[in-house]
């Protein structure tokens, strides 16, 4: 049974806001239910939404398996539903997009796509807030993405990825021998105009057949990564879009976002 054990600067707090605090993947509702039904106890007996905060007071939690998710801060795969989340909370939702899965409802994939899969995911939940991702992965490259929870999350989830100040990071397998490191600095098409775009990138390993390297984005235009590869002569194993090497063993094209900084 997990235990919390409240601390001098918490006996202010509601029992309420204290769970939230300390359980921050679940909704309030859920947390609220829980009290009502004196699934949550004290040594004095049950914990209630009036109940008072003293220091040091110990706090039994359920011991279910959902109660073991939600302190871990992620979800185990739900039945029925291809979201692998990876990590949620009350603001965010980070889930792992597979290689040929679009973000978003596009020609061809008004039904498979990510933002569709979530909001059912949330409908069987019967959570009604608003989910949407905060960037966007091309349809061949896999990796997590981030989805903001509520309409206030989303804002400030965005602003944060306008302002740059999160940068997105991937692994690709180019075509021959890269130098060990560098800046990729030049303009590529964006919605009909040419834009500055910048990457930095560093080779992990290499060979005169292929590189196989880290990047980091500093701007975020479409196909970013591919076309400077492409121009400058390297371009990604399994992107057929821009010239680059289409072994059979090679299911998929080889870039995958692996995390943010």
């Amino acid at each position: 049974m997990s235990k919390l054990i409240v601390e001098l600067n918490e006996i202010k707090l509601s029992p309420l806001d204290y769970l939230q605090r300390h359980i921050s993947a679940a909704s309030r509702s859920y947390l609220r239910q829980l009290l009502k039904k004196g699934k949550i106890a004290t040594t004095s007996g049950p914990l209630s939404e009036e109940s008072t905060l003293s220091e040091g007071l110990e706090i039994q939690l359920p011991d279910s398996g959902r109660m073991r998710e939600l302190l871990n801060g992620c979800k185990a795969p739900e039945a029925d539903s291809p979201v692998s989340i990876l990590y949620e909370s009350r603001e965010i939702l980070i889930v792992d997009k597979a290689p040929g899965l679009a973000i978003h409802s596009s020609v061809g994939h008004e039904k498979t796509n990510l933002t569709t899969q979530i909001e059912q995911l949330y409908r069987r939940r019967g959570v009604a807030f608003n989910c949407a991702p905060i960037h966007r992965l091309d349809l061949d490259t896999s990796g997590p993405v981030l989805f903001g929870k509520g309409k206030k999350a989303c804002s400030e989830l965005g602003k944060m990825f306008m302002q740059h100040d999160v940068e997105k990071c991937y692994a690709a397998l180019a075509k021959g021998r890269l130098p060990g490191s560098g800046m990729l600095c030049s303009k590529v098409t964006s919605k009909g105009k040419e834009k500055e775009a910048h990457t930095a990138f560093r080779a992990l390993q290499r060979t005169d057949e292929a590189s196989f390297i880290e990047l980091t984005l500093h701007s975020g235009r479409q196909h970013q990564i591919r076309r400077q590869l492409a121009d400058l002569g390297h371009p990604l194993f399994g992107d057929r879009r821009y010239g680059g090497p289409c072994p059979t063993a090679l299911s998929r094209m080889f870039l995958h976002c692996w995390g943010y900084r």
